[in-house]
């Protein structure tokens, strides 16, 4: 299975810094030809690692508001829910949970409104056992794509794939497995699900 060599990396890098960057122009920083810089682009959506290009917006800029990182420490077990609920409030801009279950906002509040923020969001307020609100005076986003290699889960038996795993396709969709015997047991089990529909 053939995973992330540097030309991805450098492109990915690039369509972090300007997603509507050009192919020719990435193509010049690259070394390769538009069409080909096109199809890494397809190869890396496919592998589901380029989910979609969107907008960096600065919502100090459109909303009236301070912007604070709330700290909260969830119950046990509902760190999940919180953290769900928060990141579809349009006030949050980025959610984090740690594996202890507290959960770290930022977001863009008028003045004491963190209280009405949590009972909007949360379905049972009881779920989060303290919280602290900071002021933020600054923040910035910077991915880092120098190191990682593609590593998805087996979608057989949840085993990270590594270089020597196996890719298949069913039906447009990739898949993407430990070994051999994972990926025949999938295929096996996806071909007789589609026959019996």
């Amino acid at each position: 299975m053939r995973g992330l060599d540097d030309t991805d990396r450098e492109i990915l890098d690039l369509l972090l810094a300007d997603a509507r960057r050009p192919y020719s122009d990435i193509a010049d920083q690259v070394g390769l030809s538009a069409p080909a810089v096109s199809d890494r682009v397809d190869r890396l959506r496919e592998m589901g690692i380029v989910r979609g290009f969107t907008l960096d917006v600065d919502r100090s800029l459109l909303r009236t508001g301070v912007p604070v990182l709330l700290d909260i420490d969830a119950a046990p077990g509902r760190g999940e829910a919180i953290a769900a609920g928060l990141a579809d409030t349009d006030a949050v801009e980025h959610t984090f949970r740690t594996a202890d279950d507290r959960v770290l906002v930022t977001a863009t509040v008028r003045g004491t409104e963190v209280g009405a923020l949590l009972e909007r969001a949360i379905e049972n307020v009881s779920d989060v056992a303290d919280y602290e609100v900071r002021l933020l005076a600054d923040s910035e986003w910077r991915p880092d794509l120098a190191g990682p290699e593609f590593a998805p889960d087996c979608a057989e038996c949840g085993n990270t794939v590594d270089e020597e795993g196996v890719e298949e396709s069913l039906d447009g969709d990739s898949y993407y497995f430990c070994c051999e015997s994972c990926a025949d047991r999938f295929v096996e089990q996806y071909e007789s699900l589609k026959d019996g529909i």
